[in-house]
């Protein structure tokens, strides 16, 4: 990544330093702290964030883990017209939509500490993302190998807390959903409510441990805000 000189334009709010723009594309703006930080993704167009607290009882934000809870997990994909959006998911978004309640995604991607994915390859897959299941208000990404321990790799709660920062927005008013235990996890470390919504590559430990589970997106979120039938996906 060739990162830029700090400027204000990319602070989130409530950020008390500068963040380095490492990449600006046609659609967003991805900027990072330091080295052992999250990536954050900005886009030019999406959600805005949340300015007042919906109604009681609902989330003012939900996190999405990516592959296998968004989008069908095709291991180290660079290419864009392989992303295929997982049952209601496109439904799910429209519901928090409707609902006035920020969406974002909360990713682990250590194929950019490898090497194997580059950021420019990384921001065409989210944006494909976005035009597949409409857009989001922040994307933050673990870009870091496992074995560097870092704090935003899932199950830790780096991610939720830096997406959080960029909505303004406390853990304990957010809620995570994804596909396994490392998710809730993350949202448990976080203060934050975890939903988790199993597929095949959920181990049946990792159900029975979840606190909630969910058998689709759009019934995750019908079960954290709400939402019109008609938006409201499979039963």
């Amino acid at each position: 990544m060739n990162s830029q000189a700090p400027v204000e334009s990319a602070l989130p709010p409530g950020s008390a330093r500068p963040a380095a723009v490492v990449l600006r594309s046609a659609t967003a703006t991805w900027y990072q702290d330091g080295p052992e930080e999250p990536l954050i993704r900005l886009p030019h167009t999406g959600s805005p964030p949340c300015a007042a607290v919906p109604a009681c009882g609902r989330p003012r934000a939900v996190f999405f883990d990516r592959d296998g809870t968004l989008i069908e997990d095709v291991p180290h994909n660079t290419d864009p017209g392989r992303v295929r959006p997982l049952p209601s998911a496109r439904e799910a978004l429209a519901a928090l939509r409707a609902a006035g309640v920020p969406a974002g995604v909360v990713s682990n991607q250590p194929g950019i500490g490898r090497g194997a994915l580059r950021l420019e390859q990384l921001d065409a897959l989210h944006a494909r993302m976005e035009a597949l299941v409409g857009p989001l208000a922040v994307t933050a990404v673990c870009p870091h190998r496992p074995e560097e321990g870092c704090g935003c790799r899932k199950p830790e709660p780096g991610l939720v807390f830096a997406a959080c920062r960029v909505l303004g927005v406390r853990p304990p008013e957010t809620a995570v959903v994804g596909d396994i235990a490392a998710d809730l996890g993350a949202a448990h470390r976080a203060g934050a409510t975890g939903v988790l919504v199993p597929n095949t590559a959920t181990r049946a430990a990792e159900t029975r441990a979840a606190p909630r589970t969910a058998s689709h997106l759009a019934a995750a979120v019908r079960a954290l805000v709400g939402a019109p039938a008609h938006l409201g996906g499979p039963a």
